[in-house]
């Protein structure tokens, strides 16, 4: 009997990219991946205008530099991070000890459920901002899609924490979790050794003899 650890078996297995496509982490770790290009790279190409009145270019969200920076450098990091643990998540059949693997997992868990955070800080900020925007000196549709997929970033991510979460649950298998002391398990078939000592068939605590009689002749 093979025991499991985290979702897949501890004596390790092959890679089977099918079952590995068809998973919803893999699904979901590929759509944040794609949300998250979205998000930097209609910034970096359409987000920072320059106005008639100024000099230099500005962040197409009220001309906040602060927002567009910050939208730019999650959007890297959850690209990073997707593409990480995507290779995680491919290798991890492979992995045979449960500690290794756990430390993945909480790896997962902390890193999708800040990313959650992160991504709803930065759907309000941008929203708050493109409402105080003339949109008349600034590409609507790219502000709009920045928003929309800093949106649709936050649901991913939440999912991915959701899955994170039940595979720390589930940890080890029965297999490790539900060892019982042989000493108190009632339902084994062979009994437990005694425990406590028994006093030797033969004592020196008899009682007093007789008095002595010589044999008769």
């Amino acid at each position: 009997m093979q025991s499991n650890a985290y979702g897949a078996s501890l004596a390790g297995g092959a890679f089977d990219f099918e079952s590995f496509v068809k998973k919803p982490q893999t699904i979901l770790r590929f759509l944040s991946w794609v949300f998250s290009i979205v998000v930097f790279a209609s910034i970096t190409a359409e987000g920072y205008i320059n106005p008639h009145t100024a000099g230099e270019t500005k962040c197409m969200f009220n001309n906040n530099d602060s927002a567009c920076n910050y939208a730019v450098g999650i959007g890297i990091l959850a690209f990073l991070g997707c593409v990480m643990f995507l290779l995680l998540d491919a290798y991890f059949p492979n992995i045979s000890n449960a500690k290794e693997r756990k430390y993945i997992v909480v790896g997962d868990l902390t890193f999708s459920g800040a990313w959650t955070l992160l991504w709803f800080i930065c759907f309000c900020v941008l929203t708050n901002q493109w409402v105080k925007t003339n949109n008349d000196v600034v590409s609507a549709d790219a502000a709009r899609a920045v928003i929309a997929f800093s949106f649709f970033s936050i649901v991913t991510w939440a999912l991915l924490s959701y899955f994170a979460i039940g595979r720390y649950r589930q940890g080890v298998s029965e297999f490790n979790q539900d060892y019982t002391d042989p000493a108190q398990d009632h339902s084994s078939p062979y009994p437990p050794a005694p425990s406590s000592y028994q006093q030797a068939p033969f004592s020196n605590n008899q009682g007093p003899q007789g008095e002595y009689q010589p044999p008769t002749y």
